[in-house]
């Protein structure tokens, strides 16, 4: 046995957890096996993409291993233009190592070709790319599906022998190898031999490899899974994608050694490849992209000059507000910055985002006051980047841009949804085209649920044991399985009693957080000086997009400027409200300047009043605002900064608001800290507090007050150990007692890691209060364009509706007189629009307004009669009718159903005799006498249940109307979340919700018992409801579609749904006997006798019950006696009760008190659930 110095053998052939769902090697792990092998280089070679080459180089070269870089191409047949079966079925596969710079740059641009020209099936070179683009490039004849194994398992030798040739001589001597492989494969030995003697023959030398795809030998099945995974199969399908081997492990050198000992020079082959292979990148110059500046101006003169011009501009706005502002302080701000900017080489940065947002602007598409921390700049304010003034809001420069630091400046910018890809597009055309512009790609991974779900579906374990494996990995962002399997009990107990599921964790513990594939970052692109190729491969998104092969942290790591357009939803409503204010004749506000002490703006805040309200809308927030009674701008920007988990948790809000409204005492421990923390009455909410504090206390610079904050907010602590000792020796130069240093430095640690960036909290205070300012003022015009942005949601729709019912603005009905496409105001009411209609598409739209611009429709017959009937077809009339479009001709819309076959046969006949050209001859024009009208049939207009039935089938949702508006009351009263509000709720806690069974499901248990799967639609959007087989026993002819019920149960959330697991299913009609914790009833003693209460007495016995009952005695002062009856006494809670007692006194005398949602006791009825570890709620 050949003995092997482990440096002598080196991987070339390397499939990564980049080769999505096909290689399961984590770099990581890969490099760390290298080690231990004592290997010193090893090579990435994955299928069709470069996707991890610049993770795999960093990780490589801090390992101390020598990364080599490389490709596992497809080569089509023919050329990449041919794209048939046949060319598919031709494919073959081609390694290819760069060798140099020029190798990558060349391997770059195959890739890329292979991805945005070749595509077909795989991405696809062809043999002339090879030639043009074959330079510093080392070649390998793959696996056997390369083009010379194929030929040779064919046993066409002769044809194997010509394509070697041909590869020998587009490379060159010694750049090209045969590649012999062990992988277990039967017919490799045949190819092996093939090649062997077929490198004697034409004297080509080998190569050898192991094709590794996955990392142990075990590792097996897990591999085997993700290619099921990856062609939607499971393991127990005959037809499908498998290896038929278990050896495409990261082999140790000795075993190839041991294997490839007969094949002269394959195993030092290797060596001397990785040898020559010397590729190093740059990681240490920036690529501007090239911004075109005047003729004879540089782009630093020209950034300076643009700079002071919008600095005069935004300064004359800033004296208007503050007559008293001190403008030396904002020139040397401007100064500074402007040097700072020049110096570190950002001008043409700045020039260009600049620039972007000017088109936006001058093209009428709403751009965000700013994002993140350039709204510290006070030339990004000038330049018109960011629409606040940092020296007014105390936001710092160098939280945005560290001189002492050199990295990229990051300006991210939320734009209007509907204009994003416009300014994306005038990117791409200013700034060199598609060559030099793209998109950026983001991989999705196997996260713990996703994983567990993925592996699941492949192993053909049932659907609902896979789903309650992965519900309970427990809601924490980034747990991993082994921290499941630590903190969920039940999660481990069902590993070690079921060995299916101890298999699925084993597998899912190897292929946890691969990538499972690539798509668009949602707002990444980058601009590059030179064309992209140059830099990085390049990969075409799904619709169509092209995209970087690399994320966006390597696209900034090998220099590139990358820029975020964001598309933000409130902006595009900000937009359609302005229009919407300008359409009614009214004047719409100057947002850029707006009043931010505005009196009723507060007021909403104050009230909770923020559905639609940006930032403000969550039910967490409405309770924070009403608590926290904001009153100035001030207070916007601490609560968008303070509603996170970690303010939340520490109790940092609490002390917040008790401290603003005096409850507890505002302390500073220095009198250093009050000029700092006074807006925030003592708390440290901002990190740029934080930077102050460390300014002021210890005589730091900002730039170094940046470095302090980074290290707090990512917890590095060797950084923070260097700065506790540097933070204490400044304050204690500066006089300040080594204790009081040592106790707010601790202070500073503990709170500035939950700080949040201010610059960006006030740039999205602003926003949210814009929109709290036009809801407050234009609340019809918000509304309206509220339902418009989520026109495609039934739920949004829904929410929006029924905010417009709580500010009392009517939501009509669309009608084919006045409706938009959009929602339209029309005077203090919305009316739908005709998009919103189903079955109506934007043909039948254009088709109904060009009918209607040239007349009046008075009747259903009238209409069709005069719109396009091949775009306004039967279906379409149909919906128009149902959800009320039709109303205004006064007809009803039974009558219209009744007679549409009838109106449509009318329309038609009519057209055609119009556009007859004999009929022509007689043509009497518009008044034409109707021939043949037909008439309405007499018939009754539907009930309100059909009606509402008709429209919610025609729009997805209740107009006119609601089947649960007879029972708001007690939806009120007995409710504690509705179907927008549960999504906030904690996931296990127990909620109470109402509606009607809007759909239901049913389904056989194992043991053969029906279960159900409801939805619950209230007047806020739909809920699901699990029925597990125990309760349906009892409660299952209460689901009924149209049935209103009340749904008691366990919330269940996950990343993707929310259900209730019902505990309890009751009618709503039975809500008060059935959840009354208590009656009490309130005695007017000035309207009531001896004789009443005792008569009072008698009626109470008539109904024994379980709920406890309180009179409460009210005398002619004021004073309420309040006694509580008997235990003996309690009585049973309910309609009959109320009357009875109200009759008998002669006035509203009884009160119920609702109990809490809680776990029905176990066999407390026939409508509750049999599901285990439910507790007693107490229940009256």
């Amino acid at each position: 046995m050949q003995t092997i110095n482990p440096s002598e053998f080196v991987h070339l052939h390397v499939h990564s957890q980049y080769s999505l769902l096909d290689g399961a090697i984590r770099i990581t792990d890969l490099l760390q096996r290298v080690t231990e092998f004592g290997m010193k280089s090893v090579a990435l070679t994955d299928h069709g993409t470069m996707f991890g080459t610049i993770d795999f180089y960093g990780k490589a070269v801090q390992a101390g291993i020598k990364p080599i870089i490389g490709c596992e191409c497809y080569v089509a047949p023919r050329r990449l233009t041919d794209k048939t079966p046949k060319d598919h079925k031709g494919l073959t596969h081609l390694i290819l190592l760069a060798e140099n710079i020029i190798g990558y740059r060349n391997l770059c641009r195959m890739v890329t070709a292979a991805q945005l020209e070749g595509f077909y099936y795989k991405p696809r070179i062809d043999k002339q790319i090879l030639t043009a683009h074959h330079e510093g490039l080392i070649a390998f004849s793959a696996c056997l599906h390369g083009e010379i194994p194929t030929l040779i398992r064919r046993n066409r030798l002769k044809e194997a022998d010509a394509a070697a040739q041909q590869y020998l001589k587009l490379f060159g001597e010694g750049n090209f190898f045969l590649e012999v492989q062990n992988n277990g494969i039967d017919i490799q030995h045949t190819v092996n031999q093939g090649l062997l003697d077929m490198s004697r023959r034409l004297s080509i030398p080998l190569v050898a490899s192991n094709d590794c795809h996955y990392l142990d030998k075990k590792d097996v099945h897990a591999h085997d899974v993700l290619l099921c995974i990856q062609t939607g199969k499971t393991v127990n399908d005959a037809e499908r994608l498998k290896f038929r081997t278990d050896q495409l492990y990261f082999k140790s050198p000795q075993e190839m050694a041991d294997f490839f000992a007969d094949y002269p020079g394959a195993l030092q082959n290797t060596a001397r490849i990785a040898e020559r292979c010397d590729l190093t990148f740059d990681f240490k110059t920036y690529h501007f992209p090239k911004f075109e500046a005047p003729e004879k101006q540089s782009e630093a003169e020209y950034f300076e000059e643009r700079v002071r011009a919008g600095f005069n501009h935004v300064m004359g706005q800033i004296k208007a507000r503050k007559a008293d502002v001190d403008l030396k302080l904002y020139q040397d701000r401007l100064e500074y910055e402007i040097g700072v900017i020049k110096e570190m080489g950002f001008p043409g940065y700045f020039l260009i985002v600049a620039d972007f947002i000017r088109y936006a602007k001058e093209n009428r598409i709403p751009v965000g006051p700013g994002r993140g921390s350039a709204a510290g700049s006070l030339v990004a304010y000038s330049l018109g980047i960011t629409g606040l003034d940092p020296l007014e809001y105390g936001l710092i420069f160098e939280r945005f841009l560290n001189p002492a630091r050199k990295s990229m400046p990051d300006i991210d910018v939320d734009f209007c949804i509907n204009g994003r890809e416009d300014v994306f597009k005038y990117v791409v055309e200013k700034y060199g085209g598609g060559d030099y512009v793209a998109q950026i790609i983001t991989y999705g991974k196997l996260k713990t649920r996703a994983v567990i779900r993925d592996v699941g579906r492949a192993l053909n374990i049932p659907l609902r044991d896979v789903d309650a494996i992965a519900k309970m990995v427990p809601e924490r962002l980034g747990i991993s399985l082994d921290d499941a399997l630590k903190e969920e009990p039940r999660l481990a107990a069902m590993v070690a009693e079921r060995t299916d599921v101890a298999d699925l964790i084993d597998i899912c513990r190897v292929l946890e957080g691969l990538p499972r594939h690539a798509s668009t970052h949602a707002a990444g692109v980058v601009i590059s000086d030179r064309p992209l190729v140059d830099y990085l491969p390049l990969y075409r998104g799904k619709k169509g997009e092209v995209v970087t092969q690399y994320d966006m942290k390597i696209v900034e790591k090998i220099g590139l400027v990358k820029f975020d357009f964001l598309g933000l939803r409130n902006l595009t409503v900000i937009e359609k409200t302005l229009a919407l204010i300008k359409r009614q004749g009214k004047i719409p506000p100057d947002l850029a300047v707006l009043d931010l002490d505005d009196p009723d703006t507060y007021r909403l805040l104050c009230a909770g009043d923020t559905t639609g309200v940006f930032q403000l809308e969550s039910s967490g927030m409405k309770d924070l605002l009403v608590r926290l009674k904001p009153e100035c701008f001030n207070d916007i920007i601490a609560l968008v900064a303070l509603y996170r988990p970690g303010p939340m948790e520490s109790g940092m809000i609490d002390d917040y608001v008790d401290r603003k409204h005096g409850r507890k005492q505002v302390e500073y421990l220095l009198p250093q800290l009050a000029p700092i923390l006074e807006e925030t009455y003592g708390v440290i909410v901002y990190q740029e507090q934080v930077m102050k504090i460390a300014a002021a206390l210890a005589s730091y610079t900002m730039a170094e007050a940046d470095d302090l904050r980074k290290a707090m907010g990512k917890k590095i602590k060797e950084l923070l150990a260097q700065h506790r000792e540097r933070f204490i020796r400044g304050a204690v130069a500066n006089g300040i007692a080594e204790e009081n240093a040592k106790t707010i430095f601790d202070l500073i640690d503990k709170f500035g890691g939950y700080g949040f960036n201010k610059s960006h909290s006030a740039a999205y205070a602003l926003i949210a209060y814009q929109t709290a300012y036009l809801k407050v003022h234009f609340t019809v015009e918000f509304m309206a364009s509220l339902l418009t942005s989520e026109m495609h949601s039934t739920d949004g729709v829904v929410k929006f509706i029924a905010e417009c019912r709580s500010h009392n603005i009517p939501v009509l009905p669309p009608d084919i007189y006045e409706s938009d496409n959009e929602f339209a105001v029309k005077g203090d009411a919305i009316r739908f629009g005709l998009v919103a209609v189903k079955n109506v598409g934007e043909g039948a739209i254009e088709a109904i307004t060009t009918a209607r611009s040239t007349c009046r429709f008075t009747t259903l017959f009238d209409f069709c009669e005069h719109v396009d009937l091949k775009k306004v077809n039967k279906r379409v009339i149909e919906s128009l009718i149902k959800c009320g479009a039709f109303d205004a001709t006064g007809a009803r819309r039974a009558q219209m159903m009744a007679a549409l076959e009838e109106a449509l046969e009318y329309g038609q006949r009519v057209q055609k005799e119009r556009n007859d050209p004999q009929m022509g001859l007689f043509d009497l024009g518009e008044h034409r006498p109707a021939i043949n009208l037909p008439e309405l049939p007499q018939i009754q207009e539907w009930d309100e249940r059909q009606r509402l039935a008709f429209e919610k089938e025609a729009l997805g949702f209740y107009v006119s109307g609601h089947p649960l508006k007879n029972y708001e009351a007690v939806l009120e009263k007995f409710t504690n979340v509705n179907a927008v509000s549960i999504k906030e709720s904690t996931d296990g806690g127990m909620v109470r919700i109402g509606g009607i069974v809007a759909a239901v499901k049913t389904i056989k248990t194992k043991k053969g018992d029906t279960m159900a799967f409801a939805t619950i639609e209230d007047m806020h959007g739909s809920v699901e409801a699990i029925v597990f087989s125990a309760l349906y026993a009892g409660a299952g002819d209460l689901l009924v579609e149209d049935n209103a019920i009340l749904v008691q149960g366990r919330l269940q959330k996950d990343e993707q749904s929310i259900k209730v697991i019902a505990d309890t299913i009751i009618p709503m009609n039975k809500a008060e006997e059935t959840w009354t914790a208590s009656i009490h009833f309130h005695v007017d003693m000035t309207r009531t006798d001896r004789e009443a209460l005792v008569r009072l007495q008698e009626a109470l016995l008539q109904h024994p019950g379980s709920c406890r009952a309180f009179l409460h005695l009210r005398d002619p002062q004021g004073t309420d006696t309040v006694i509580g009856l008997p235990e003996r006494t309690k009585l049973q809670a309910g309609s009959l009760l109320t009357r009875k007692v109200n009759r008998l006194l002669g006035y509203n005398a009884v009160e119920t008190v609702c109990s809490a949602a809680a776990a029905a006791a176990p066999n407390a009825g026939s409508n509750r659930n049999g599901y285990k570890g439910y507790k007693s709620n107490g229940r009256c």
